[in-house]
C-alpha cells in the first residue's frame, strides 16, 4: 500500500469538494439515474452526453418506463452516441430489473456485475456513489492519474495493468466515503490530469507525482499499441420510387449497427465506378426486384467515417425505380429510424428528404 494513502485521498477530495462540476445525476441518489449516466459517459465526454441523459431521462423517468419501451424509441433516442450496443444492453437489463428482480435495483457489487452490459467499472460507480460499499473505479482518468502519480509504466490495456491498477485504487479509496472519493479521482482525471498539457505546475498532487518529478508525465499512462486499423468500403444505395418512397434495411447481424436502419448496402473490397457496380451480384438482385433505373454518384470522393477499429469509405449511389411496395418508406417517414450518424448525416442533407 502507498504510504501516502490518506494524504492522496484527503487532498482528492478537498479538491472535489471545491471544484466539482453540477450535473443532474449528482443531485440525486436512485441507482437507475447513476446507472444511466455512467453507461452514456462511457466512451463518452460529458459536454456530448448531458444532452443524452437529459433526453433519456424524459422519456424514462423509471427503470419500468425504459423497460417498456420499444428497442427503436432507445435506439432512436441513442443516435449519434455511437457503441450502439450499450444501448441495447441498457434496454435488457432494465428488462431485466423490472420483470425478473421485482422492479428492485440490485444493491451490492456483485448483484450489478451480472445486469447486462455491466463491468467492472460501472458496477463500482453504482455501488458507491448509491450504497456507500468501498469498491473503487478504474476507468481511463483513474489509469491516467494513477500512471503520472505513482509512476506506473505498466500497459493499462493489459490484465497485469487491469489487476495493478484495480488494486491500487482499492488501496487509495476512502472507505468512510467510497462514493464521493470515486467522483473526486474521475473528476481530476477529466478536468485536470488530462491527456494533453495537464496544469501540473498548478497540481495539487505537484510535490509528490512521479510522472512531473522525473519528466515523464507526456509518457504516462502506457497502451498497448491497437491492431491495425481495418479500411471497408461501404456502397449505399438511395432508392427513390415515383410514389415518393425509399428503402431502409435493419441490420440484424452481428457487429456495428445492429439493429440500426441503413440504406441497401454493398460491400466491396476497394473503390468501384459505376460500371463495376453495375455488375455487381448484389445489385442487379435488388434491379431485378426493384426495376432501378439510371444510377448516379452522389458523393463524388468517398466519406470516410472512423470507427475505433475502423474506417469506412463510403459512397451514396441515388437510384430511381419503378415501385418498392410494402418495403417502401414515405421520405416524410426516414427521420423516424434509427440509423447510424453516417446515415443520418447524408439524411439531413439530402433535398429529397427535407420534408
Amino acid at each position: 500500500m502507498p504510504k501516502n494513502t490518506l494524504h492522496f485521498s484527503k487532498k482528492l477530495i478537498s479538491w472535489y469538494l471545491e471544484n466539482k462540476r453540477d450535473l443532474p445525476w449528482r443531485a440525486v441518489s436512485a441507482p437507475y439515474f447513476i446507472w444511466l449516466s455512467e453507461v452514456i459517459l462511457q466512451q463518452t465526454r460529458v459536454a456530448q452526453g448531458l444532452p443524452y441523459y437529459e433526453a433519456f431521462v424524459e422519456a424514462f423517468p423509471t427503470v419500468k418506463d425504459l423497460a417498456d419501451a420499444p428497442e427503436h424509441q432507445v435506439l432512436k433516442l441513442w443516435q449519434g452516441l455511437g457503441y450502439y450496443s450499450r444501448a441495447r444492453n441498457l434496454h435488457a437489463a432494465a428488462k431485466d430489473i423490472v420483470y425478473q428482480r421485482e422492479g428492485n435495483f440490485p444493491n451490492t457489487y456483485n448483484e450489478i456485475i451480472t445486469l447486462k452490459g455491466v463491468g467492472d467499472y460501472t458496477a463500482s460507480a453504482i455501488v458507491s456513489i448509491c450504497f456507500n460499499e468501498p469498491t473503487a473505479v478504474v476507468d481511463g482518468n483513474v489509469f491516467r492519474v494513477l500512471a503520472r502519480v505513482f509512476g506506473i509504466a505498466t500497459p493499462i490495456n493489459s490484465a497485469e495493468g487491469a489487476r495493478q491498477f484495480k488494486e491500487l485504487a482499492q488501496d487509495l479509496l476512502d472507505v468512510s466515503q467510497p462514493g464521493t472519493h470515486n467522483q473526486a479521482l474521475m473528476e481530476f482525471g477529466a478536468r485536470f490530469c488530462v491527456p494533453q498539457n495537464p496544469s501540473c505546475e498548478s497540481c495539487i498532487f505537484r510535490d509528490s507525482c512521479t510522472a512531473f518529478r522525473t519528466g515523464s508525465v507526456g509518457q504516462l499512462p502506457v497502451k498497448v499499441k491497437p491492431s491495425p486499423v481495418k479500411k471497408r468500403h461501404f456502397n449505399f444505395l438511395v432508392l427513390l420510387s415515383a410514389d415518393s418512397k425509399t428503402l431502409l434495411q435493419q441490420r440484424t447481424e452481428r457487429g456495428i449497427w445492429q439493429q440500426l436502419y441503413e440504406f441497401p448496402l454493398l460491400e466491396t473490397s476497394r473503390k468501384v465506378s459505376l460500371a463495376t457496380l453495375l455488375k455487381n451480384e448484389e445489385y442487379r438482385n435488388l434491379s431485378e426486384n426493384f426495376g432501378i433505373g439510371e444510377l448516379s454518384q452522389y458523393n463524388v470522393r468517398p466519406i470516410v467515417h472512423k470507427l475505433s477499429h475502423q474506417h469506412l469509405h463510403t459512397t451514396f449511389w441515388v437510384g430511381e425505380c419503378s415501385a418498392l411496395g410494402e418495403n417502401g418508406i414515405d421520405f416524410s417517414e426516414v427521420h423516424r429510424y434509427a440509423v447510424p450518424v453516417l446515415i443520418e448525416n447524408f439524411i439531413a442533407n439530402f433535398p429529397v428528404f427535407d420534408l
